[in-house]
This record gives C-alpha cells, structure tokens and sequence, in this order.
C-alpha cells in the first residue's frame, strides 16, 4: 500500500492531468461524481492538512516575523491584482472572471510545500505561510473578491466567510485535535495522507472538467491561457520581489512558489456555492489545479539547480 501511496504521490501532476484529459474527452466517465461533492472532498484534504501541522509551523511568525509578512502581503496583493488585470485585458465573461479572481484570492495551496522541498527552498517559510495565508482566509478571501468582482457580480462576503470556516479552517482544528489527542491513530495514517490528498484534489478537477466539458472544447483555449498567465506571473512576480528585498534564493523560491501556487480547490468549491448561477465560475479553479502542479514541478527543478549552482559558486568549485 505504502508503495502505491508514494508512486501516486510522486506523479500527482501527472495523474491530474490524466484525470482532467479523462474527463474533458469522455465526461460520461465521471458521471456518478456529483458538484456538491467538491466542498466535502475539500474539507478531507483540509482535515488532512490539520493532521499534520503543529504548533512549530507558526513558530516562524514570531521568529522571523519579517519574513512571514513580505510572503503574506505578496500572497494577498498580487494574485489578486494580476487575476483582476487578466480579465480585464482578456475581456473575459463575469462567470470565467469570477472565477479568475476567486483563485487569485485564495490562500496558498498544501501543495507549495512540497514544490519548495523539491525546489530545496525554505521550507518552514513555506509551511508556515501557508498556515497563516489559510487562517487569513477567511477575512481576506471574502473582502478581496468583493474588492475585485463586486462591481461585476453580487459577491455575498459573510456567506463566503461562512464556508470557509466549514470547509476549511473547521476541517483542520478537527484534524489538529485527533493528531494532539489520537498521537497513534495519527500516525498510522500520516504516511498515506500525501496520496489521499492527491487523488481528492484529482477527483475534484474531474468532477468539474466533466461537469462543463462541452464549454471547454468548444472555448476552451482563452481561459487556459489566462490561467497559465496567472500563475507564471505569480512565480515571477513573487521570486522578483523577495529579490528586490534582499533575501537569498532559498527564501524567494518559497514565497515564489507560495504565491504562484494556489488553493484552487477552494476557488471552485466556493464558486460551486455561491456562484451557481455562473457554471464556467468553477473551472479555472480546476484548470488552475492541473496547471500549477506541471508548473511548480518545472519551477521546482530550476529553483533546486539554482540553488546547487549558487553552493558552488560560494565554495568557489
């Protein structure tokens, strides 16, 4: 099982991407997996990611407060700002805009973590603000949508706020509590959590492709191209400024990789909800979900021989 669990963790972006081809082509083949699914499935990988934080994680905040908040504030401003600027060059339709700009508001995706390990990053910056661009979610997300999309369509901030706390911040004290009190059970399912994240995160990019996959075929190419956009500027723009900031290259691969990559998921749970009268609203957060793990993978391994050269060069070899 174990074996398994690592190959499927090791091939995320690739089972993703197969899951999302799967579903584009032959929506039928996801027929029995319903949108109201995507919130629940979410709250098992926020459960998930509860299961494995621990009070060190926010540690950092207060040790190298500094560099928490250059990440955050970066997080919270330009992907937002960038999705908000995309839509309006591209002249997208509301229900694809809203959708652009529910993941440039989101908090930090799980997966960032594991990019900026193999990108031999600063993990603990990165694990810890993904912890606390999650614990801002539920304040920010809501007042950056209506910010960036109000004027477009009617953004309910208390409702998103609502389901962000159930199917995020809820979902993770929950987690919390069994690691902090059910130390054993914790640790017999640490090891497979990975995998199960991987294939929930999957399933939701499935449900949703097969759920709007005539649109995608037929005007597909635009909204791909934006989201591509969206998140190589958020690489860009966040390795640029922890640049411009003076910090080294392990530092801005973390807040490159934390910023570029998002909790996509969440967009489309929360456009699923509270924006169904817009069906395309949900997609980008799923085109999103596959594009960033190819993305971050490749980021990861430029960011990883930066690095190696960098060693070298200060042991003068």
């Amino acid at each position: 099982m174990k074996v398994i669990c690592n190959f499927i963790s090791k091939h995320m972006a690739a089972i993703v991407l197969i899951i999302a081809a799967l579903a584009l082509f032959i929506p039928a083949s996801f027929s029995w997996c319903k949108t109201a699914w995507i919130s629940p499935m979410l709250g098992l990988v926020m459960f998930g990611m509860g299961l494995t934080l621990n009070p060190n994680d926010f540690k950092i905040v207060f040790s190298r407060p500094k560099d928490v908040i250059t990440g955050s504030i970066a997080q919270f401003t330009i992907m937002p700002a960038i999705a908000w600027a995309l839509s309006k060059t591209f002249g997208l339709p509301d229900e694809l805009a809203i959708g652009v700009i529910l993941v440039g508001c989101c908090p930090g995706g799980t997966a960032s973590n594991v990019m900026t390990y193999l990108a031999k990053g600063d993990l603990a910056l990165s694990v810890g603000m993904t912890a606390v661009s999650t614990v801002l979610a539920p304040f920010l997300t809501p007042l950056l949508t209506l910010f960036f999309a109000g004027a477009r369509v009617e953004v309910d901030a208390l409702g998103m706020f609502l389901s962000i706390v159930e199917v995020v911040i809820a979902p993770i004290i929950i987690g919390f509590l069994v690691q902090k009190y059910l130390p054993s059970v914790t640790q017999r399912v640490t090891p497979y959590l990975p995998a199960f994240s991987s294939l929930m995160v999957a399933l939701i990019v499935g449900c949703i492709v097969a759920a709007n996959s005539t649109k995608l075929l037929v005007g597909g190419a635009l909204i791909i191209l934006v989201v591509m956009l969206h998140n190589i500027c958020g690489l860009s723009l966040g390795y640029l400024v922890g640049k411009l900031l003076g910090l080294n290259h392990k530092k801005r691969s973390a807040i490159s990789i934390e910023v570029g990559m998002q909790n996509s998921g969440l967009a489309s749970s929360l456009a699923t909800v509270h924006f169904a009268m817009y069906p395309m609203a949900t997609v980008p957060g799923a085109i999103f979900s596959v594009w960033h793990n190819l993305s971050g993978a490749i980021v990861a391994r430029i960011f990883a021989n930066a690095n190696n050269d960098e060693i070298l060069d200060k042991k003068g070899i």
